[in-house]
């Protein structure tokens, strides 16, 4: 091997040998990346559940190497992403604008259709004004990294989404996380703030793995008693609670001490996309400062139209939301009845603990041969003692969907060992 010495000889007077110390660096790159073999080990072992192959619409039910499975893993808790008006105005949208922006809504990828869209989610989310981003993630990303200054907080759950992590990541204010939903750990961590310097609390509704919901009316208190802001994320409470599903800041009645609201497009909207909706001098800061709406494409005309459709649908059907409460209970009734260990859930995000990796990749696997769908979930996505598989309902779900998914699941976990004995 070429000495230090001689390697930057080499860097300095030829070329060929740039490229030479560039292939060996990616090799080392590989080399590295390589001893990551996990996955390798899962489909030796036949257990690997990701990146599985479905080939229809997503819907109850769904074709997986040309065998009907029930679909019992999707986010789309309205059932709304085969709906003949969503897609009608998804086809309408994309004859009009075409199929993409090609460009940021900073710049020439603002049109009509996104600022109709914007005025209409303020006024259903009861806030003054509205922003569009093209994926929910980056709604998390580009607003919780910018509103805060160096000398701010940031303080978050320990168990919020990635994408809020993953904002807090990016920004150079002081962060203080605390205990999953205590209030009193959230306390803790205020009274360690500067009382005079900005602390923005951020906290899903629903959390997207556990399926328990946040204490918003004393979080609302503790912003108020230490001048605090505070922004919920409603991805997984939007269509689930609330008036016309307006999530569950509305459900308590708390839309105008929640100083941000969240949400995605890509579950009970149908679409994909994302939004955060707040006073306007909030937004106006955003629109320019914040990365990942202005150094990102706007939102396709498709899937605003087809998430403008399904709100028309949510808020003129409330049986769809009365309908999913009604098989979230009767699902949640028989998993305690079995003796399934399933947490502090009570929404239709049903969480069946294992507690082991490969085991969970077992039961998701043993699930997917009884023809039913689920999602495994292992760390870092929870923490490694609490692996689980994730449950979860949609609007259009059948009572005799679910017992089928039900019995299944007794008979798989039984199998394995997970059930205490009858």
């Amino acid at each position: 091997m070429a000495s230090l010495t001689e390697r930057s000889r080499v860097n300095v007077s030829e070329p060929l040998g740039e490229n030479k110390l560039s292939q060996h660096t990616m090799k080392l790159l590989q080399e590295k990346l390589a001893r990551y073999d996990a996955p390798q080990k899962a489909k030796a072992a036949g257990v690997y559940p990701y990146f599985r192959p479905i080939s229809s619409e997503q819907n109850t039910e769904v074709l997986m190497d040309g065998k009907k499975v029930l679909m019992f893993g999707s986010n789309s808790y309205m059932g709304l992403t085969n709906h003949p008006k969503v897609i009608e105005a998804a086809v309408e949208a994309t004859r009009k604008y075409g199929t993409g922006m090609a460009g940021s809504p900073f710049l020439n990828g603002t049109i009509d259709l996104h600022r109709n869209f914007e005025h209409r989610i303020a006024e259903y989310m009861g806030k003054e004004d509205a922003m569009l981003y093209s994926t929910g993630f980056g709604v998390n990303l580009g607003v919780v990294s910018t509103l805060t200054g160096r000398e701010d907080y940031i303080i978050l759950d320990e168990q919020d989404h990635a994408s809020i992590i993953e904002g807090r990541r990016l920004s150079f204010s002081n962060y203080l996380k605390y205990k999953h939903n205590d209030m009193e750990s959230l306390e803790a961590a205020l009274r360690k703030c500067d009382p005079d310097k900005v602390k923005l609390i951020v906290s899903d509704s629903v959390f997207s793995m556990e399926g328990d919901v946040a204490n918003i009316p004393e979080m609302v208190r503790l912003k108020k008693e230490y001048n605090a802001t505070l922004m919920i994320d409603e991805a997984h409470g939007i269509g689930v609670f609330g008036e016309g599903g307006r999530g569950v800041v509305h459900h308590y009645g708390a839309t105008d001490d929640v100083d941000l609201i969240m949400g995605t497009f890509s579950k009970s909207f149908a679409s994909l996309g994302g939004f955060i909706a707040t006073d306007k001098e909030i937004t106006n800061y955003l629109r320019h400062h914040s990365r990942s709406y202005i150094f990102t494409a706007s939102i396709t005309p498709a899937a605003t139209a087809a998430a403008n459709a399904a709100l028309d649908i949510m808020i003129a059907e409330p049986e769809r939301q009365k309908h999913l409460w009604d098989i979230t209970n009767y699902a949640l009734e028989n998993f305690r009845a079995m003796g399934l260990e399933i947490g502090h859930t009570s929404t239709p995000i049903i969480p069946l603990y294992i507690r082991d990796d490969y085991k969970t990749f077992r039961v998701t696997r043993d699930l997917l041969d009884e023809g039913v769908f689920v999602n495994p979930v292992v760390s870092p996505a929870v923490a490694p003692h609490d692996t689980l598989i994730r449950y979860s309902l949609m609007a259009t779900h059948t009572k005799e969907q679910v017992t089928r998914s039900l019995e299944a699941i007794e008979k798989v976990f039984r199998k394995n060992g997970l059930l205490p004995e009858k």
